[in-house]
């Protein structure tokens, strides 16, 4: 009888989510959605604002797609607001942080909602080292999804089995420090998603560079 470590079953109970998020064939469901463009100058904007004229775009404007489908209206079940479904703690919190451009909470205010998301993605990128800009915002979009905190003790507990901690894909993300196996499963995809089928997408559409494809 083959025994399985309790990291090596829930990294098999991944793989089938893993595959689903992260191949062929891409479908119209992945497909940009025409009422995208209308935020694309406004998105460049703001990106360049925080990252310089480089900025990965088409990272952001993936991310936006997968948490709103560009529907400036959203809202979550659990609450998250706006294009980039921010929790409105977060929201508070963030506003906070960067009072000159985010001091009046406004979630389903399109500029706003894209400017706290790229905020927090930069303030979590200065947080978070890794070997190289694609393992770096698979991080920073991991924590954007369940939290900073998390992705500290997954790391500390991959660094403790002997993975890389400073990789995310087929390292770090393998390790759980203790979520739930649905928030597990939710966090794990959420990057690969992004990164590895929708930032593609927006590359393809003319938003600019990313940070894998």
């Amino acid at each position: 009888m083959i025994r399985f470590s309790r990291h090596a079953y829930l990294w098999l109970l991944l793989v089938p989510t893993a595959l689903l998020f992260s191949g062929p064939p891409r479908t119209a469901y992945a497909a940009v959605p025409v009422g995208a463009d209308q935020y694309r100058r406004e998105l460049t904007r703001i990106v360049q604002a925080e990252w310089g004229v480089d900025g990965p775009v088409a990272v952001f404007a993936a991310q936006v797609h997968q948490e709103s489908r560009w529907q400036f209206s959203a809202k979550s079940p659990v609450g998250a607001q706006g294009l980039g479904q921010v929790m409105p703690s977060t929201a508070t919190w963030l506003a906070q942080v960067f009072p000159d451009t985010l001091g009046n909470v406004e979630p389903y205010n399109p500029t706003w909602s894209l400017m706290a998301l790229v905020s927090y993605d930069r303030w979590l990128a200065d947080r978070i080292t890794a070997r190289d800009a694609c393992e770096q915002f698979a991080m920073v979009l991991s924590s954007y999804n369940g939290g900073l905190g998390w992705l500290i003790r997954d790391r500390r507990l991959a660094s403790a089995k002997g993975a890389d901690p400073l990789a995310w894909f087929g390292s770090v993300e393998r390790f759980n420090a203790g979520r739930s196996l649905a928030a597990l499963r939710e966090n794990r995809g959420y990057p690969r998603l992004i990164l590895k089928t929708y930032e593609a997408e927006y590359i393809a559409a003319g938003w600019g560079q990313g940070v894998c494809s």
